[in-house]
């Protein structure tokens, strides 16, 4: 059984940056794409970034292109996003899964952002 946990989210400022954390059980980042997705009040999951198990090729959604930024570690255990230039819209419980649409019963608690105007 694969589950991911997240972590890192908080309260920050327009403009400001935090650097979100996903670890793995029953899963390593070099067996399949995996990527962060968001969820905002009164609106449906999206996905915000991929990265590919294989080459390390990413893939952004067009509101966080130039901002936000997907990695993994070498051992390929963990998996983070480093969100820069925060702004309201990127409020949201983020999640981590694997790409493109998540396995349906892997889904974590996420981690809450909230940034402040």
């Amino acid at each position: 059984e694969v589950q991911f946990v997240e972590s890192g989210g908080g309260l920050v400022q327009a403009g400001g940056s935090l650097r979100l954390s996903c670890a793995a059980s029953g899963f390593t980042f070099d067996e399949a794409a995996a990527g962060w997705f968001r969820q905002a009040p009164g609106k449906e999951r999206e996905g915000v970034a991929c990265i590919s198990s294989s080459d390390g090729s990413t893939y952004y959604a067009d509101g966080v292109k130039g901002r936000f930024t997907i990695s993994t570690d070498k051992a390929k255990t963990m998996m983070y996003l480093q969100m820069n230039s925060l702004n309201a819209e990127d409020t949201a419980v983020y999640y981590c899964n694997n790409c493109p649409t998540g396995r349906d019963d892997s889904w974590g608690r996420g981690t809450q952002v909230t940034v402040s105007s």
